[in-house]
């Protein structure tokens, strides 16, 4: 992977950047993906063109005449973002090599949902990053098609209750499991693939600029909480995305050049497992699970966890760690 000299910043340097992803959208309060948005937008490194699949990120920023973008972005159908940022990538080559453009480096961000990466985009995707076309693709992950009614996606988890796959006496909600698709993405040989939560907004920035600079396609899942389809009170959507990583339901780590490397806060329960939590801590708080706390379903909180351990010690696995006993002090 080829980058730049590593990125040094302070919080006051953030703090200071102009914001790209300008405020007055229509996102809903406590909205995970917008706060996602706005960080992603303060790690660019220059002109940058932001290509957006149909979603609820494309639907609150961009209700005409008003845009909350201070960068060129195009709307694109839901299974087009990784296409349209391949033409992006074709027609800057054509542009730089007739000597039409005067910048060293136009980054280029796909933005896409779970419902438009994991089912109705990830053919686009897979074509464009099997060609090599230089761009970042970033995935906010809300769990579940959020903005055209929650129903679920490739990315709901096991026992959610969506419109599609709602929990009552016949169903415990979604009957899958959440499909890996980070590690789809590293099996495509990509220089860079990472996962990123909110929370840990400064691992987040620095994936981001890092994918930015790799020479070919990078891919970063994003957890992004929804408090209207997850039933989450909005106070509590950073808490959450501090939740998942705390249980590693959602860890963080990156891949480059297909080798796997924990992130500094999962690293933490690697090293101290006494320090990871269950998962119903994280299951409880949020109404879309609401009903595996009843005697029906009860037993389905086992098999998550049960899961979510088993993909833990693989990804331990994959990063070389051994993890210590959960005596360990």
């Amino acid at each position: 992977m080829q980058t730049e000299t590593e990125w040094k910043f302070t919080a006051k340097d953030i703090a200071e950047k102009p914001d790209l992803f300008l405020s007055g959208h229509r996102a809903c309060a406590g909205c995970g993906p917008a706060t996602v948005l706005r960080l992603i937008m303060k790690a660019v490194r220059g002109p940058t063109i932001v290509t957006n699949a149909t979603g609820c990120m494309e639907v609150v920023s961009s209700i005409y005449p008003y845009t909350s973008w201070a960068v060129p972005w195009l709307h694109t159908a839901f299974e087009n973002a990784a296409a349209n940022a391949s033409g992006i990538d074709a027609a800057l080559k054509i542009l730089k090599k007739k000597r039409r453009i005067k910048h060293e480096h136009v980054d280029i961000i796909a933005l896409a949902g779970d419902g438009g990466t994991y089912d109705i985009g990830i053919q686009a995707l897979s074509g464009a990053v099997e060609r090599g076309h230089d761009f970042l693709y970033v995935l906010y992950d809300n769990e579940a098609y959020m903005n055209t009614g929650i129903q679920r996606s490739g990315g709901t988890p096991l026992g959610a209750s969506t419109t599609t796959s709602p929990a009552g006496t016949v169903i415990p909600g979604k009957l899958e499991h959440k499909k890996p698709i980070a590690d789809i993405m590293v099996a495509h040989d990509m220089p860079y693939v990472a996962t990123a939560s909110p929370y840990y907004w400064r691992d987040l920035l620095v994936k981001v600029r890092k994918g930015l600079e790799v020479n070919g396609p990078a891919f970063l899942h994003v957890f992004a909480p929804c408090p209207r389809g997850w039933r989450s009170d909005p106070a509590k959507s950073i808490e959450l995305s501090r939740l998942a990583v705390e249980t590693c339901i959602f860890p963080l780590w990156e891949a480059v050049n297909g080798d796997y490397q924990l992130s500094t806060p999962s690293k933490v329960f690697a090293l101290a497992p006494q320090k990871k939590k269950p998962v119903k801590e994280y299951l409880q708080v949020q109404g879309r699970f609401r009903h595996l706390f009843t005697p029906k379903f009860e037993k389905l909180t086992e098999e998550i966890q049960r899961v979510t351990d088993e993909r833990w010690k693989r990804l331990l696995k994959k990063c070389g760690v051994e993890q210590r006993a959960k005596t360990t002090a």
